[in-house]
């Protein structure tokens, strides 16, 4: 069964504005944004509300900026605010931008319980809800844009044992947030690379609470000793918990011995791939994804269906969700300026100190 209307399946054959704009007004507090100056202003008002600063630096230094330019070429009047991490802050944010009168509503939920309390209530006003990178199980949007979040997991299971090669070898699994169901389709798609390769043994496997950094430093050691340091790959699901694990294995002398892999591209997340301690990232263009959510938000907006690439199935209920599925790209030492060129990052934050000489090596400038 369909959560909506039924819809026509339409090819996404590229993003409806260009998203060079320079970003206008910052939207950061309870008043949002005029219209650019773009094109004509849509009738209607954008809220989104990103998740934290926390579990990865993209919210604010990728998607809010890109959301921004896109809302902006638009000319559509938005609110961008971020719930810091606490669930009860993003339901009295979603009450304020309801009552400041926006049409739609996208979120990147904390947790699926809260985030479809969210959207019954943004219903029962009137407006239309969006998930944004994350689905909510038992919501009720109307749209879910993100990037395939089973292949991203793939990406992952595939660059770690492109890293690690043919060799019997102890593998660690460091999986994101139980709450979060993009977490569990990493893992997912993570497992079903690595699960049918016989000389791969799982030694140890712990999902991280709210993807919390120190948190994943903690578990990983404890995973690390219970196996009495006989790891040689570490699946961890991003950029951050990447980093958990590079910092215990440097403290064991095994940084760079042991392939790590990660996502997001974010800053540090590329710095370790071009030292050698991390094996790759996955990259998810945040303009892309910005994009993808403005097109269907200023859809919404103007009364219109949105193009969409398909449905994703929520699993608590078997619904389908029409969805914008983007395609995520595995990087390694040998293509991390193909981040750079795409604007993802920029080379003076990438390049810096020790790391200029590495990204000379890597054809960065």
């Amino acid at each position: 069964m369909k959560r909506k209307h039924s819809l026509v399946l339409v090819p996404l054959l590229g993003l409806s504005m260009a998203l060079t704009a320079c970003g206008g007004d910052d939207s950061s507090d309870d008043t949002g944004s005029d219209a650019g100056s773009g094109s004509e202003a849509a009738a209607g008002k954008i809220g989104v509300i990103l998740p934290d600063t926390e579990s990865s630096v993209r919210w604010e230094s990728a998607d809010r900026p890109a959301l921004e330019a896109a809302f902006d070429e638009a000319g559509v009047e938005y609110d961008i605010q971020n719930a810091e991490g606490d669930a009860e802050r993003m339901t009295q944010i979603a009450d304020t931008m309801i009552g400041n009168g926006v049409t739609v509503l996208a979120i990147v939920n904390l947790d699926s319980e809260s985030g479809a309390a969210i959207q019954e209530k943004a219903a029962s006003q009137g407006v239309a809800t969006i998930d944004y990178d994350r689905l909510t199980l038992g919501g009720s949007a109307e749209y879910y844009v993100s990037f395939d979040n089973t292949v991203v997991g793939e990406l992952q299971g595939q660059g770690l044992a492109d890293c690690l090669g043919d060799k019997k070898a102890n593998i660690v699994f460091l999986n994101g947030s139980p709450t979060d169901n993009n977490a569990t389709l990493f893992a997912e798609g993570a497992h079903s690379v690595l699960d049918g390769m016989s000389n791969y043994t799982v030694v140890g496997e712990q999902a991280v609470p709210d993807w919390d950094n120190e948190e994943a430093a903690t578990i990983f050691q404890q995973l690390y000793t219970a196996a009495d340091g006989k790891v040689d790959g570490v699946l961890a699901a991003n950029d951050g918990l990447g980093g958990a694990a590079i910092s215990i294995l440097e403290g064991a002398g095994q940084d760079g011995k042991v392939p790590v892999t990660g996502q997001d591209a974010t800053v540090e997340g590329l710095q370790n791939v071009l030292a050698g301690t991390q094996c790759m990232t996955v990259y998810k263009s945040a303009t892309q994804e910005a994009g993808a959510l403005a097109d269907v938000a200023i859809a919404l907006v103007n009364g219109e269906d949105a193009e969409v690439t398909g449905t994703t199935v929520d699993s608590s209920d078997d619904s389908e969700v029409p969805s914008i599925l983007l395609e995520p790209q595995a990087i390694t030492k040998d293509n991390v300026g193909d981040v750079i060129s795409d604007g993802g990052q920029k080379a003076e934050d990438v390049c810096t100190g020790d790391f200029a000489d590495l990204c000379a090596e890597a054809g960065i400038s």
